[in-house]
Formats: C-alpha cells, sequence, structure tokens
C-alpha cells in the first residue's frame, strides 16, 4: 500500500470528513469484527461518491485497534493479469512473514493454482473450437469436421480426468487458508471492480465464491453494482437476470450516497469548499474574486443543482487550469469582469458535464431554456430598483444575470429570460456592473465557445 493510501483519515492532521462517514466506517468496521457471515460485503456507490477515499480511510481506522490482517486489492490494476486467482493468493501470500510457514503456504497452494489455471485454459481452448466449428462449418468438409470434433473430445477427457485432481488441491488451498485465518482473521478489501473488463470482474466474483469461501477469510468489495450487473450481461447474455445472479455472491450490502444522512445540505458545503481550495491551492482564479461572497454563493448554487462530487469538482478545477494555462489572453485574470469569469467557467462545465448542449451551441441551436435548465435558472424574477419606495428589495442572483446576457444571443425559447420593456433599464445596470457595461449581441455565446476551443486545441 503507497503512502498516498495510508495518510488517509478520517479529520485530524490531514485528513477530512466532508460527508461524516467516520460513524458509517465505525459500523461497518463493527459488523467485520462480528461474528455475523456478512462477506462479501459490498461497499456500493456510484461514480465520484468517493468510494475509494472511504475505503482507504475505512481500513486505516480498522487499523488503529485490529488484529486482522487487512489487503488491499486494486483489481483495475491487476486486470492485465487476467489471473484473480493468482491475483488474491499473492497478495496473501505478502501477509505472511519470511521463513518456513510462508514456504509451507506456498507449497500447499501451488498445487491447487496448477490445476485452476490448466482447467481454466482447456475450458477456454475447447470453447473456441467448438465456436469456430460452428460458425464455419459450412466451409469445411467431413473429414476436418471430424477432426475437430476428436480434438474436443480429447479436451474434454483431460478437463475431466483434471477435475477430480483439481477437486483435491482446491480442499488443500482452502485447509491451507483456514489454518492461518484462524490465527489471525483475514479481510481482504477489492476494489475498482467496476472499472475492470467484465470477464475479469466476473471471474473475481466467482474466485471468491469457490474459492475463498473458509471461515476467517472475509471480502469486502468496493464498487458500483450497476456496473457490475452490466458485466455480468456482457458475459453471460441480456437474458440472465443479473441482479439474481449478483445476490448469489453478495451477503451484505450498503450505499455510499453523496449525500450526508444528517445534514443534506452538508455535501454542497463541502463541496464547495473543495473547489475553493482547490482553486487557491492551483492559482488558476484570481485570488480577489475567491474571496468575494457573491462568487462563492454563485459556485455553491451550481454545485447545488448539479450535485457536484468531490470528483467532478477537481475535473472542473483541472478544466480551468488547461484554460489558463492554453489560453493566450487573460481568462481568468484578476482584471477580468465576474461575468466574464461566470461565462468562461459556464463553457468548463458545459464542456466537462454538458457536452451535448455545447454541441447545439456549435450549430447556432442555442436553446435558453436548456442552458437555463442547466444553470438551475428556471426564469427571471422581477426585479426592482432598490428604492425606498419598495417594501421589499428584490435582486437577481449571479447566474440569473448570466442568463438575460445568455438569452440576448439564443435562437429559441428566450421568453423566460427576457425582461419586460419596464425593466430593460433595471436590467441593464445589473448588466453593467456584472460585465463592465452590456456587451454586444452575441458577445457571450462567442466567449463561451473561445473557451470551449482552447480546451479542443481549437
Amino acid at each position: 500500500m503507497d503512502m498516498d493510501i495510508t495518510a488517509k483519515t478520517f479529520g485530524g492532521q490531514g485528513g477530512r470528513d466532508e460527508f461524516q462517514r467516520k460513524s458509517i466506517a465505525e459500523k461497518a468496521i463493527k459488523l467485520l469484527k462480528s461474528d455475523i457471515d456478512i462477506s462479501p460485503m459490498v461497499i456500493d456507490g456510484s461514480w465520484g461518491t468517493g468510494k475509494t477515499e472511504f475505503c482507504h480511510k475505512l481500513i486505516n481506522l480498522m487499523k488503529e485497534g485490529s488484529t486482522h490482517n487487512i489487503i488491499y486489492i486494486d483489481a483495475f490494476k491487476a486486470d492485465h493479469v487476467d489471473e484473480p486467482l493468482m491475483t488474491v493468493l499473492a497478495e496473501i501470500i505478502k501477509i505472511l512473514p519470511e521463513g518456513p510457514r510462508r514456504k509451507a503456504f506456498i507449497n500447499r497452494v501451488l498445487p491447487a493454482v496448477r490445476y485452476t489455471i490448466k482447467t481454466v485454459a482447456k475450458a477456454g481452448v475447447s470453447h473456441i473450437l467448438r465456436q469456430d466449428f460452428a460458425d464455419l462449418a459450412n466451409d469445411f468438409d467431413e473429414v476436418i469436421q471430424k477432426a475437430a470434433d476428436d480434438s474436443i473430445d480429447k479436451t474434454a477427457e483431460l478437463i475431466l480426468k483434471d477435475h477430480v485432481e483439481a477437486e483435491k488441491s482446491l480442499q488443500t488451498l482452502q485447509t491451507a487458508l483456514t489454518a492461518i485465518a484462524s490465527q489471525d482473521p483475514i479481510i481482504i478489501f477489492i476494489d475498482e471492480l467496476d472499472r475492470c473488463r467484465p470477464n475479469f470482474a466476473v471471474d473475481m466474483l466467482e474466485i471468491i465464491k469457490h474459492t475463498f469461501d473458509v471461515e476467517g477469510v472475509s471480502f469486502v468489495l468496493v464498487t458500483n453494482t450497476q456496473q457490475l450487473r452490466a458485466s455480468i450481461n456482457h458475459c453471460y447474455g441480456q437474458a440472465v437476470d443479473a441482479q439474481r445472479y449478483l445476490d448469489k455472491f453478495i451477503k451484505f450490502r450498503f450505499e455510499l450516497s453523496a449525500h450526508s444522512i444528517r445534514d443534506l445540505n452538508y455535501p454542497v458545503l463541502a463541496a464547495t469548499d473543495h473547489f475553493f481550495k482547490l482553486a487557491r491551492d492551483k492559482e488558476c482564479l484570481p485570488n480577489e474574486l475567491l474571496g468575494k461572497e457573491h462568487f462563492r454563493k454563485a459556485i455553491e448554487h451550481l454545485v447545488k443543482h448539479q450535485n457536484l462530487s468531490l470528483r467532478e469538482i477537481e475535473t472542473l478545477i483541472l478544466h480551468i487550469q488547461i484554460v489558463q494555462n492554453l489560453s493566450n489572453s487573460e481568462t481568468f485574470s484578476e482584471r477580468m469582469y465576474f461575468g466574464y469569469v461566470l461565462l468562461r467557467l459556464i463553457a468548463v462545465m458545459l464542456v466537462c458535464f454538458r457536452p451535448s448542449i455545447l454541441s447545439r451551441i456549435k450549430h447556432e441551436h442555442i436553446d435558453a431554456s436548456l442552458l437555463g435548465d442547466f444553470l438551475g435558472v428556471k426564469e427571471i424574477p422581477v426585479i426592482n430598483d432598490g428604492s425606498l419606495s419598495h417594501q421589499y428589495i428584490v435582486r437577481p442572483e449571479a447566474f440569473e444575470v448570466m442568463m438575460v446576457v445568455l438569452a440576448r444571443d439564443c435562437t429559441q425559447n428566450t421568453e423566460n429570460y427576457t425582461p419586460s420593456d419596464d425593466k430593460l433599464e433595471e436590467w441593464a445596470l445589473y448588466m453593467d456592473r456584472f460585465m463592465d457595461g452590456t456587451p454586444y449581441k452575441g458577445r457571450a455565446i462567442k466567449l463561451i465557445l473561445e473557451t470551449a476551443n482552447i480546451m479542443a486545441f481549437g
């Protein structure tokens, strides 16, 4: 396990717990240490919910007072080896100290590995032979077909002979594993299974079920079960009920939501803080602007409306850095007015999260309602001039002003973002403040396209 992994903790020095997940980790650890058979347990979550970071923090928290041997496997990194059994056994061997115990374990498990790989290889050859000759039988005469049948029969005979030996070897391997786990139980965390090739992911599930179902060895799969179901259907066809198939392998599952149970608004604040911290660290946005409350409020609105995860925030900041690096202009400089920074930010977000809208803009099919929906603005408010004659002062939010600016350049559905004639002058004042003067028609969309083109090396 590398240093970046071991450094991850819940809170404390260098740690963070944006989604208040320490209590979730503590419950998971309590279950893993109990006598309840919950293996394999799945920590389920969609892309960007912070599954891997949670896994590392859970492991480190467990190590603080654990007598268990804990193993972490990045399945995606092991995918190229194409041998899930070897991947898991290699990690188990690592936890054994050098000496007779390790050597004895290796000697006991080697036959099982040999026979498992041999059987799988022969089964694969048999399948390929059957498939090839089934597809091409019409192109071969009876002699060639008979040769194929003989080859298949011999392969099948060898597989049957090896099956008996493989069963013996499997029992030997399981006995060896039980002996190790009886001293110190083993918990194996398998991460990134949803990113693996479908065949590898399914093979890993089946190896866990049929080979490592021994007392004292527990598995925690950190994955997206929706993607696992897709892998199952890829391997066995759409007619297979992937969820029922998966249920055979999984005993307990809990979902790692992007939202805190205790405070649904907390993830928004955490992701917003993450945006500002990264922006300062990477120096990709003007510090003066980062200190303004109205800019923070605008970012918080986007984070909440788009439901941006921490990973998506990092993607957003990365693309802002790219724009800054490739641009020959003062793209996000301190002399840029608030409105122009927001327009460029909109462009970056479209590239990252909604390229379909950007494609329509490039083809001059600019729908104000689509942009408004993307920015979380259904319609603009009825504002007043803020004079004392009004009991309540109504001022527009940042992206409400931006939608008025953008609607002037849109080709359809602009009615919800076009001020009434008697309010044009008041809206012009807000646009002047945001843009240092009301931009000429076409300027806003042009700026979005210019920014998008920078990222496309245009």
